[in-house]
């Protein structure tokens, strides 16, 4: 009998990273192969092209287009600032005054005597990619970035929120404790903080308020992150929100203690450099939010040459579900049916028989399951 695969949250001591780090668009690449880098080594850079503004600049002076030139005291090609005057019109002998000022930073690309219309071409805007963890280029894409690998402690969460961030490991609670605002310092900044199965509202804004890079905890409930982001969030996908703080729930909604083995393994790490990315997807192309921790002084063990898969579901697997309305509930297999099976959705899909930590059976689709690994 084969058995459905379903990805599941890694909790690895040891294991070899990968990550590849491109740029959008083609540029320069600035490493080499087999170079050793920092987490914050630039591996790639390009400049995209700054956007255009155009403006009826003869309507604003109120001259025809053809006249146009006459008031204009900037020409094609000349560098203008925000706010700096580009054309005057003075009529009734100088007692009306009409003029058009730039609204950005940039360079006239374009006066048409045909249609009145200024073009200002900003700045172009130069974007980088850095190496986001320490260890080794072990591949160029050309003209677009690198690949780099490290071997590393690697944690995954079930959620997150903000984007990468890096940061010292500093442990501020035990796994059951709620972390609240008294536990936060002003030690803490700079520092990803771990620890605790409930973080508060309160907490998440003194992290902030200190300058803390990172916060890694057991739960949380929905409308804290609501309140703490200022808007509903939406759990398809995350990673974009404009905060300083990368937030990561390593089990799930509520209040949950953080897994022991998953909160001694941070113990092990205090002290060191991590970096992490609180992006989260979980539709199709799932992406878990991950907490990466170089480890260059561990002599690496031949058994992690490969990160080993799981094998898939069987009786008795310990799953997470990754949909509403149990998300982050944890169960075990109880059975997996062979045939496919309707569900609410008036689609036939392969389902799992699971039991919940309070005995409760429920029957969901394989798809909102995924393994967990510890």
């Amino acid at each position: 009998m084969s058995h459905a695969y379903t990805p599941g949250l890694k909790v690895k001591d040891f294991t070899t990273v990968k990550k590849t780090r491109i740029l959008p668009i083609p540029g320069e690449v600035h490493v080499k192969t087999g170079e050793f880098v920092s987490y914050e080594t630039i591996v790639a850079s390009a400049y995209v092209p700054g956007g255009v503004q155009m403006s009826n600049a003869a309507a604003i002076l109120d001259v025809g287009p053809s006249y146009l030139y006459m008031v204009m005291q900037k020409k094609v090609g000349d560098e203008v600032k925000n706010g700096e005057l580009l054309g005057l019109n003075k009529q009734l002998f100088g007692l009306i005054k009409k003029e058009f000022r730039a609204e950005v930073d940039g360079t006239i690309e374009m006066i048409s005597d045909i249609t009145g219309t200024i073009a200002i071409r900003e700045a172009p805007v130069l974007i980088t990619r850095n190496a986001y963890v320490s260890g080794k280029i072990i591949k160029i894409v050309p003209k677009m970035g690198a690949i780099v690998e490290t071997s590393a402690a690697f944690v995954q969460g079930i959620f997150g929120i903000s984007g990468e961030k890096q940061g010292e490991i500093m442990v501020i609670a035990s796994p059951d404790e709620i972390l609240t605002p008294n536990k936060i310092g002003n030690e803490c900044k700079g520092k990803i903080l771990v620890g605790g199965s409930l973080v508060t509202e309160e907490a998440l804004n003194k992290a902030v308020e200190v300058g803390a890079t990172g916060l890694i905890v057991g739960g949380i409930k929905k409308d804290y992150i609501n309140k703490f982001l200022g808007y509903e969030l939406g759990v398809a996908i995350t990673g974009k929100e404009k905060i300083p703080l990368t937030c990561i729930i390593t089990e799930g909604f509520g209040k949950i203690n953080m897994a022991e083995h998953t909160y001694n393994l941070f113990r092990s790490l205090e002290g060191m450099i991590a970096s992490i990315n609180g992006t989260t997807q979980i539709r199709a192309g799932v992406i878990r939010p991950e907490v990466i921790v170089p480890l260059k002084e561990i002599e690496k063990n031949p058994d992690d040459e490969e990160e080993r898969l799981p094998e898939g579901m069987v009786l008795g697997t310990l799953v997470r579900i990754i949909r509403e309305p149990n998300f982050g509930a944890i169960a075990h297999i109880k059975s997996l049916p062979i045939k496919p099976q309707l569900i609410e959705t008036e689609s036939k899909v392969r389902v799992a028989l699971i039991e919940l930590e309070d005995g409760t059976q429920l029957t969901v689709p394989r798809a909102n399951l995924e393994l967990l690994e510890r």
